[in-house]
């Protein structure tokens, strides 16, 4: 059953704005750790900020390498990867038809993997 709510501790919330708010010019992207409150609901005590590996500014991706770290982190502090941030800056929140492929992928591995986009800078040329 797909997650119906995410609960970011203070200190993972305010990593993952702190990381969106660190550039303006390119995407920026993470993990979230943490654990499953029960089959619906998560809480991600820990961002992770991963290093870009895409090119292009509008595009982050999440290597097989970084997300077995991220896993191996999570597990080493007794949490779990949950989801996934990334950064839209001077863009709506709304997730593009890459976000979507992407998050359909975690979601076949695990359909309460989380999701969530942080739009910064609107408004700001």
């Amino acid at each position: 059953m797909p997650l119906t709510g995410l609960t970011l501790a203070p200190e993972a919330a305010f990593c993952v704005v702190a990381h969106a708010l660190s550039t303006e010019q390119q995407e920026v992207m993470g993990l979230l750790l943490g654990s499953y409150d029960d089959e619906t609901t998560a809480t991600a005590k820990e961002a992770r900020p991963l290093a870009r590996t895409d090119r292009r500014k509008d595009r982050v991706e999440v290597t097989p390498e970084q997300l077995a770290a991220g896993i191996e982190a999570a597990e080493a502090a007794g949490h779990r990867v949950v989801g996934w941030y990334h950064s839209h800056p001077h863009i709506t929140a709304l997730p593009s038809h890459v976000d979507v492929r992407t998050q359909a992928a975690y979601q076949r591995l695990d359909e309460r993997f989380a999701g969530l986009i942080v739009a910064c800078f609107p408004g700001v040329e």
